[in-house]
């Protein structure tokens, strides 16, 4: 008996007629952009830890820097449109979808949300544009889910404040332009949180990059080292204090990694499938062996749901917005499945399932690290449980 084509998960799940026509036209506008730009060159890019600098003037061309902010240059797009489009990147890589992710959810959501007007103004078109790059320097070498440990510190002199403190694991700090550095500000008696822009050529500003990864190869991470950097008072960010700046722009960041994680998992998926319908054992087609038809529909049925319940909470912050804890959930729960996909679609391809010939094994090693980034599993794992006992267990 010939075998039938098999279904696409977008049939499966018949995700198109619940999509505008605008929506549909932006993902396949990305996923066109995906294929045909950066897959072909996805495999050699990890290969050589490089990032693919040269195609930023086409991302923003697309609007997808700042693609969810209004006004000053930015596309403004819904919020299940910019998922839809972030998951099209990470189909191509994780880190693809990491450089916009960071650009507009960690370095521009908070100059929109936070800044003067004279700082929206001076950053935020050019950011858009891609002409400036930007980074969020929050995560340091002793304090990781634990971010009110810091230990950057600005102090107070004259109209200016002088940084001193290292941050650790920054996406897109070696070519970035400006860096939203968050730290402990001494102002005389007190101490708080605030948001400091630090622009590239100041003083005692460097970003080394962290070299030997195994993980988001392709995506430009480094350090942001602060010796004694100089930052004027007009380039602090007046309208947040406290902790709630930074984990504002981390619930943003986190919404498009439910999603983002999606295209990654997608990805896994249709290698496995095309190969066991082509790798022949036995005499037969491996997609013909039961075992592998249930890894097979275990995976679509992970991906689909995921897909239903990013789409659910799209639409529900579209409506009015949704709360961290139904974030933390979506983060959770979906990069848990594309985790479990690439860890199945590996198995499915054996020996040729650790070549980057086929694009298996560089999702399940860049999946990695999206596990524990913007908040580690057990980290909203734990937001869950608080949310859900009302016991606090941090």
């Amino acid at each position: 008996m010939k075998p039938q084509e098999p279904l696409s998960l977008d049939a499966l799940t018949a995700i198109d007629g619940l999509l505008t026509h605008e929506e549909l036209m932006i993902r396949d506008t990305v996923r066109r952009f995906v294929r045909e730009r950066y897959l072909p060159r996805a495999a050699e890019l990890f290969a050589k830890e490089q990032f693919a600098t040269d195609l930023i003037p086409e991302i923003a061309q697309m609007g997808l820097l700042g693609a969810s902010l209004e006004g000053y240059g930015c596309a403004g797009m819904n919020a299940v449109s910019y998922g839809l489009a972030l998951a099209e990147l990470e189909y191509g890589d994780s880190g693809l979808r990491s450089f916009v992710s960071v650009q507009g959810s960690l370095a521009m959501y908070p100059i929109r949300r936070f800044g003067s007007e004279d700082q929206k103004n001076k950053y935020l078109p050019k950011m858009a544009a891609g002409e400036l790059i930007g980074c969020f320097g929050l995560t340091e070498p002793d304090a990781g889910s634990d971010p009110g440990s810091m230990k950057t510190r600005a102090r107070k002199d004259g109209d200016s404040y002088v940084l001193t403190g290292t941050k650790m694991w920054i996406t897109s700090a070696p070519i970035c332009d400006l860096a939203v550095v968050w730290a402990k500000v001494d102002d005389g008696d007190a101490s708080s949180i605030r948001g400091l822009i630090v622009e590239r050529g100041a003083k005692g500003f460097e970003t080394p990059t962290i070299h030997g990864k195994m993980s988001l190869r392709a995506s430009p991470t480094g350090e942001i080292v602060l010796n004694e950097v100089r930052v004027p008072q007009e380039n602090v960010l007046p309208g947040v204090v406290g902790l709630k700046g930074p984990l504002s722009c981390l619930t943003q960041a986190r919404f498009g990694i439910s999603w983002g994680a999606l295209g990654a998992a997608r990805a896994c998926y249709e290698a496995a499938v095309a190969y066991t319908r082509e790798r022949v054992q036995f005499g037969q087609p491996v997609a013909a062996k039961q075992l592998v038809q249930e890894q097979i529909v275990e995976m679509a049925m992970d991906i689909a749901k995921g897909q239903i319940l990013a789409l659910h909470y799209g639409r529900l912050k579209d409506a009015g917005g949704i709360t961290p804890v139904q974030v933390s959930f979506c983060k959770k729960n979906n990069v848990g499945l594309a985790l479990r996909a690439a860890r199945k679609a590996r198995g499915l391809l054996g020996g040729n399932g650790i070549l980057l010939d086929y694009p298996v094994i560089r999702h399940a090693l860049n999946l990695e690290s999206v596990y524990t980034y913007e908040g580690t599993d057990e980290v909203h794992t734990l937001i869950l449980g608080s949310a859900l006992t009302g016991h606090n267990a941090f």
